[in-house]
């Protein structure tokens, strides 16, 4: 049974691509190679989109649509899947953050997984109740080490509500050594940490935490959300973040005022 053959299309939209891609395509009894002419590119990479391992892009979705006369079928779905929760977020997103240059994220509850300490990343989740909160701890913490232990670490620049730092999860000794870890951090030349008051008052962060992956080529989002969240890969919606995030930064400290919030709060945990 191969991969394609393994597609259950109620399991996410984009399974759902990929299983109607392979069934419009046996319907009119075309070839992996006659599909690839259509939408420009190779039998193998055909075969990678039927799969689930590849995922069409919106000018292939216009290309079937003409083609085999399917009524925008394709480019809504691709349109929905877009904007959906997505259960294969995590794994995708840490894939775009392994080929990051540049992350830039905003943060209004918690600090941002790459920053974690142990202790405070175990806090996170188990209040989040995961199932296995051991393996889901070292799973955070390999994802960190892989970031910030590159030998081209991306640049950060993170943008942090007070809220975040001074809530005192897992513990006023945790939460201390918490923001000694963030301290640590900001003296590195590839991270900037920048703090938004809780006098600045209202902002357009408040609707969220999200990151923005820059890579070689292209900008990649994540929004997340209770219980989830989801990729963006859509320009204009990433520039719209990209617009957000110039909004929330035009009110945060600079990072030497930052620095001082940090230690000012620190002494609170003394």
């Amino acid at each position: 049974m191969s991969a394609a053959d393994e597609i259950d299309p109620m399991s996410s939209l984009y399974a759902w691509l990929a299983y109607d891609l392979r069934f419009h395509r046996q319907k009119r009894r075309l070839t992996g190679t006659q599909v690839g002419k259509i939408i420009g590119c190779v039998r193998s990479h055909v075969a990678n989109l039927e799969a689930g391992r590849a995922r069409i892009d919106m000018d292939q979705a216009k290309a079937l649509d003409k083609e085999w006369g399917t009524g925008g079928h394709f480019q809504r779905l691709l349109w929905f899947a877009r904007t959906a929760h997505d259960p294969d977020w995590f794994r995708q997103s840490a894939e775009f953050e392994a080929r990051a240059r540049v992350i830039r994220a905003y943060q209004g509850q918690v600090i941002p997984v790459p920053f974690q300490t142990e202790a405070y990343a175990r806090a996170v989740l188990a209040m989040a109740r995961v199932k296995d909160l051991d393996r889901a701890l070292q799973s955070r913490m390999a994802r960190q080490e892989e970031l910030l232990g590159r030998d081209d670490p991306p640049l950060f620049v993170t943008l942090l509500d007070q809220d975040a730092l001074d809530r005192p999860i897992g513990g006023p000794q945790v939460a201390r050594a918490q923001l000694q870890q963030l301290l640590s951090l900001g003296e590195l030349p590839n991270v900037i940490l920048r703090a938004i008051t809780r006098a600045t008052g209202a902002h357009v962060g408040l609707n969220g935490p999200f990151q923005i992956m820059s890579l070689e080529k292209r900008d990649v989002a994540y929004i997340g959300a209770f219980h989830g969240g989801r990729l963006v890969q859509e320009p204009a919606e990433i520039r719209d973040l990209t617009v957000d995030f110039e909004l929330i930064g035009a009110k945060a400290l600079p990072e030497d005022a930052t620095r001082i919030l940090i230690e000012k709060l620190m002494e609170g945990y003394s």
